[in-house]
Parts: C-alpha cells; sequence; structure tokens
C-alpha cells in the first residue's frame, strides 16, 4: 500500500471508482447475483458467475459473455467460473443471455479489474543537458537514425523538425497547416507518423525526404496525443487512461489496455515511448513517467522528475513532455513544453 500511496502523490492522477461499482443489470427476469462481487478485483481471483432466477422460470440454457466475447456456456443456470487472469485491466462488463420456455433474455453486471503490481520508485541521473528551443510546445520527441526529431503544438505553430540536440541546430522543419494542433509523432519503417490533437487527422511522411505521403483519419473517436512503436505495432495515446494498438498498414485501431497504478487508474496519458519492452508514458500536467507494462497496463516503475522544472529557468515553461530513448547511447532524453532545456538521463532501480 505504500508504493502505491507513493505513487499516488507523485502522479496526483488518482481516479477512484466509487466503492460497490458494481453494475447491476436492469433485467427483472434474471440478475447476475452480485453479493460476492467486490468493487474491485484482482488479476488473481477468479469470479463465479451465477444467475439469480426470483421468477423460478424453466431455464434450458446460458451463455456467458465478458466485454461482448462469448467465454462459455451451461445447461440450465449452471455456475461458470471466470479467470480474471485472462482479462485486460479495467472494467469488465458481464452479460449472461438466458434461454428460456422459448424465448430469451439478457443479465448484465459490470466489475473493475484493478492492478495487484507494486510500482517501484525508480531513480535517475543527469548525464547531460542540452538546449532546447522555448518557443517549441513540445508533443512528441524521437530519435531515428541517431538524429533526434521534434513534433510541437498549438494550431499555427505546429510543426516537426530534425536537429542537432547538441547544438539546437535546425536540419530542417515541416509546419503543419495552420488548421492542425500538431501531437505525437514515431517511425517506422522508413515512415514518420504523426497525430493531431482534435482533428481526428494524422500524416504520413517519408523518413528519409519528410515529405508528405498520406494523410489519415482516425478509426475511432478519439482525441490524438502521444505516439510510438515496437517495430511492429503503433501505440497511441488519447489523453485518457488507454493506450490504443494501431495497425501500421491500415492505420486501424485494434484494441486498447487500460493504465493502472494498483487500484488507481491512471489517466490523461500523454506522449509515449517504448524502452526495452516497456511504455514509458507521461502523464499529462505532471512531472512524473511512468512505466507501463505494454500487455497488462499495469504500472511498474515512476520516475520523479520533479526536480528538472526547478533547473528550467525559462519563466514561460509549461509541464513536462517528450520522452526520447536514444539506442546508441542507451540514454532517455526528456524535456517539456517550452522549457529552455533538454535532459539526457539514466535510470535505474
Amino acid at each position: 500500500m505504500k508504493n502505491y500511496n507513493l505513487l499516488s502523490v507523485i502522479l496526483l492522477a488518482m481516479t477512484l471508482s466509487n466503492c460497490g461499482d458494481t453494475k447491476k443489470g436492469e433485467n427483472t427476469i434474471f440478475n447476475f447475483d452480485t453479493s460476492k462481487f467486490a468493487a474491485k478485483h484482482m488479476p488473481e481471483e477468479a469470479l463465479t458467475l451465477e444467475i439469480l432466477n426470483p421468477q423460478s422460470k424453466a431455464v434450458d440454457s446460458t451463455i456467458y459473455y465478458v466485454n461482448d466475447t462469448k467465454i462459455g456456456a451451461t445447461k440450465g443456470l449452471e455456475k461458470l467460473i471466470l479467470e480474471l487472469k485472462d482479462q485486460k485491466l479495467g472494467y469488465q462488463n458481464l452479460k449472461a443471455l438466458v434461454y428460456y420456455e422459448g424465448e430469451n433474455s439478457e443479465a448484465t453486471a459490470r466489475v473493475e479489474l484493478v492492478s495487484s503490481v507494486q510500482p517501484k520508485l525508480l531513480n535517475y541521473k543527469i548525464v547531460n543537458t542540452h538546449p532546447h528551443d522555448t518557443l517549441s510546445f513540445t508533443e512528441g520527441l524521437e530519435f531515428y537514425k541517431d538524429t533526434l526529431y521534434e513534433s510541437t503544438g498549438q494550431k499555427g505553430s505546429s510543426y516537426f523538425r530534425k536537429y542537432d540536440y547538441k547544438t539546437g541546430k535546425v536540419y530542417k522543419q515541416v509546419d503543419l497547416d495552420a488548421k492542425y494542433f500538431g501531437e505525437g509523432i514515431t517511425f517506422l519503417n522508413d515512415k514518420l507518423y504523426q497525430l493531431t490533437w482534435q482533428e481526428k487527422t494524422g500524416f504520413i511522411y517519408n523518413a528519409n525526404t519528410l515529405k508528405l505521403e498520406k494523410t489519415f483519419a482516425f478509426t475511432k473517436d478519439i482525441e490524438g496525443w502521444g505516439m510510438t512503436n515496437d517495430g511492429k505495432n503503433i501505440y497511441q495515446s488519447d489523453g485518457t487512461e488507454k493506450i490504443w494498438t494501431t495497425n501500421p498498414q491500415d492505420l486501424k485501431m485494434l484494441d486498447y489496455i487500460n493504465v493502472y497504478s494498483g487500484k488507481t487508474k491512471i489517466k490523461s496519458i500523454n506522449e509515449l515511448e517504448y524502452i526495452n519492452g516497456k511504455f514509458y508514458v507521461n502523464v499529462w500536467q505532471k512531472d512524473a513517467i511512468a512505466v507501463v507494462n505494454p500487455a497488462t497496463g499495469a504500472v511498474e516503475g515512476i520516475i520523479d522528475l520533479s526536480g528538472l522544472r526547478k533547473m528550467v529557468k525559462n519563466t514561460t515553461a509549461e509541464v513536462l513532455n517528450g520522452i526520447a530513448y536514444n539506442p546508441k547511447t542507451k540514454t532517455i532524453f526528456v524535456t517539456g513544453k517550452n522549457w529552455d532545456k533538454m535532459f539526457e538521463i539514466t535510470v535505474s532501480e
């Protein structure tokens, strides 16, 4: 519990669910027996799914679903055991389709699956300090072929650029149309992908020439925030607790994970970076980075970077944003919106 509380203090991102949030269906014929459901469950637990039959109907069979995926069927109203280890973190929408007397009826309920992982407070060491353009409203930061690229926001002044991080010299800059608010970027298969905030539009550029090749529309009604990839899939955040998996071929959003620190849902996930099999995520308006398991969404570590802000002299500096991993130096670069410095750090337990 101590670690959970420490993380919550650092991130200040707690979104506590109401106790007794188990949601009963409005069905008046059949209902889930929720008497043994808790407000929050751990992945190590199992739920016994049992249907109440207050009108004593003659039931033929029952089909059970979790998040609209069929998980099993039983004769009559026999119980079904649901192993929660196979479910992703977040709300589990339960449904039972009950067949009785030549008819059928639904019963619904909802439980919340939270993380049982205790996040570790990680240490960081500043290796170098580099200049950063105070006019850059940083949204994305990434290395490609040993060169640093940065994307920025604000309508009328959004762009991405490649530059020498040691001197600040700009090699090339691509400006967005004034109607777009630029967001995260990532490189995959010699393409540069870029998101926009509320315009539900993305761009694909040739990574070598930086010429625009394609414009695409989001396939879900979400905002565009951070972006990264694992060499196969693209991942993007939308300002909530979700991190989406996106197919780079057709840009369809396939699925998502929910980010949890213990029993707490972590919202406002922003900039993303995939480093050694983990997501490093920035939480908007918090001077901290959470290390997230991509398979489960569980926060495994936290880097408190509040000390860096004290080293930023620019009075107009805003929040920490921008995470880039340099595989050549095995160091992480972090900065913030309108910061005058960019910090090169290493992280350890």
